[in-house]
């Protein structure tokens, strides 16, 4: 912004002079107060980490004025989560515009919101710098517990899939290409079967009326028009008079026609025989030795073979009762042959689409776990069901599982009645299982003193008793988020399956608490080789927690 110097001298102004001088003055400096005015201000000084302040910038100017506020992360060291949009009021012919800024700090300290620059028309004008503090957030450590930063722990990278999402649409897809070849397919068989239907005379006249269509002579293909030619009168005869037509040369064709006409099973005159021959012959000249009949004497070959079709159709003699018969059951094998082979080609297709559906899961998701999925693994099946938390005992132990744990009978000795008010325990599972939950509780009628440390002394022989070997111990101290204090003992031990008379290499977790005057016991035992059976155990020990504890 432009700064004014104002010099004066020693000399005498006359009065008419010195008022004309002040109202040059007051015309300057206001003409310049009324060329735009911007201010600054924020709705607090205070605030605590994450919260807001409101900067609000308000700048009057004349209407016809460009005015650019400033944006992007100028606020710094604030950061702007929010930029509102420009309110704009009118007083007669200037107007006066309002932005807010919404800005926050996650660091507690003084800072300094500095000025910023905004534009208006060919000028630059500044705001003020604005100072502002940003408290902690106290945190009451009585009624908060505090907890030490766990270390860092390796987990397997887990993709996001959704087998049954995936599933949807591959099988959809698979589906409607399926149908729509189905369909395709279907549709080409229907109409050659429907051809194949018909009696071998009107198959032999439809073909010749498709010969006629194709216009084969016109497109000069001699040799294709011969070829469909040919193939008409042989397929006729060889279904009507001679099964042996369609592999037989010319010459043996013509002298089985002749057999049959002096067998008396064709009563065909001998011109006829001859105009086919000399048909069969002009064909294969065409389709063997590249020939080019005109085109009358094509038509003319085409004429003759509709005729031979003609007259042989008149002089085969009526089949017999038992060729009718024959002829039917031979229909009946064929189309049971049909049928099968329908089936057959149906269920390759229907294996096929499911194989590759398979294949595509295994590829993205992986052989196991599809192989869960579609067979069951019943550990799998406890991670996925909907889980139950409950409160077992006296003094009671709350534990989230996958299945209700059952109460187990025991009855105490009547040296344990005289000290122990109660004894419980509630398990899920067997020690040579996949999974195996225990928990105990025992409440004490006096006050006992219960030192966790001995309880880790006779882990070994519990076990032992249950039939494990080769255990291994390790212990620390436990917390769970309540803050009931216990230790936690874990490590692994091998056991003979009794099913499968196999070594079963576990591992086992077991919590121990001694509170509310009594004492606690949370125990899990798994197999080491279950990929699923160590995310079911540690959710469980996190879900545990003791009633009533501070």
């Amino acid at each position: 912004m432009t700064n004014y110097e104002l010099r004066f001298e020693k000399r005498s102004i006359q009065p008419g002079a010195f008022r004309l001088f002040t109202w040059a003055i007051f015309f300057v400096f206001s003409g310049f107060g009324a060329f735009a005015q911007v201010s600054a201000t924020i709705d607090s000084t205070t605030i605590e980490i994450g919260d807001e302040i409101r900067y609000k910038m308000q700048v009057e100017a004349d209407s016809t004025q460009i005015v650019v506020f400033p944006e992007g992360q100028t606020f710094t060291p604030l950061e702007v989560i929010e930029s509102q949009k420009i309110d704009t009021s009118r007083n007669g012919k200037r107007f006066n515009l309002t932005k807010e800024y919404a800005l926050t700090q996650f660091d507690s300290g003084h800072y300094t919101i500095p000025r910023q620059k905004v534009v208006i028309g060919d000028k630059v004008f500044f705001t003020d710098s604005l100072k502002v503090e940003v408290k902690d957030v106290l945190v009451d450590t009585t009624k908060q517990k505090m907890y030490e930063i766990k270390p860092l722990v390796d987990v397997d990278a887990k993709f996001a899939f959704d087998w049954k999402k995936w599933l949807l649409w591959i099988g959809s897809s698979l589906l409607i290409l399926g149908l729509i070849a189905f369909f395709v397919f279907r549709r080409k068989k229907r109409k050659a079967n429907k051809e194949n239907e018909l009696p071998p005379y009107e198959r032999a006249i439809l073909a010749l009326q498709k010969i006629d269509e194709s216009h084969l002579l016109e497109k000069d293909s001699h040799k294709e028009y011969y070829s469909q030619l040919s193939d008409t009168a042989r397929k006729y005869i060889d279904e009507e008079v001679y099964d042996h037509a369609m592999e037989s040369t010319t010459d043996e064709l013509i002298m089985r026609l002749d057999e049959e006409i002096r067998s008396g099973n064709l009563n065909l005159d001998k011109t006829t025989i001859e105009e086919l021959k000399n048909v069969l012959k002009t064909a294969d000249m065409a389709k063997f030795a590249k020939s080019k009949p005109d085109i009358i004497t094509a038509r003319a070959d085409r004429n003759v073979i509709e005729q031979v079709i003609h007259k042989t159709k008149s002089a085969i003699p009526e089949p017999t009762e038992e060729e009718l018969l024959a002829d039917e059951e031979y229909r009946k094998t064929v189309a049971e042959k049909k049928r099968r082979k329908r089936i057959i080609f149906g269920s390759l297709a229907a294996v096929g689409v499911i194989v590759t559906t398979l294949l595509i899961f295994i590829l993205v998701k992986g052989y196991d776990v599809v192989k869960d999925t579609l067979l069951g693994h019943p550990t799998k099946e406890l991670a996925e069901t909907e889980w139950i938390t409950s409160a077992y005992g006296s003094p009671p132990v709350t534990v989230a599982t996958p299945r209700v744990l059952i109460r187990n009978a025991y009855q105490m000795t009547e040296e344990q009645k005289q000290i122990l008010k109660g004894n419980e325990t509630f398990v899920y599972g067997s020690l040579a299982g996949n999974f195996y939950v225990v928990v105990t509780t025992v409440q004490y009628k006096q006050p006992t003193e219960i030192e966790l440390d001995k309880v880790v002394e006779g882990v070994v022989g519990k076990f032992e008793s249950l039939g494990a070997k080769n255990i291994s111990v390790k212990d620390e101290e436990y917390e769970t988020l309540g803050g009931a204090k216990g230790v936690k003992v874990f490590g692994d031990l091998e056991i003979v399956n009794p099913v499968t008379k196999k070594k079963q290499k576990n591992s086992y977790l077991m919590l121990n608490f001694a509170e509310n005057g009594g004492f606690q016991q949370i125990t899990l035992v798994y197999d080491v080789e279950d990929r699923y059976a160590k995310d079911v155990a540690e959710r469980i020990i996190n879900s545990v927690e003791l009633r009533n504890t501070k």
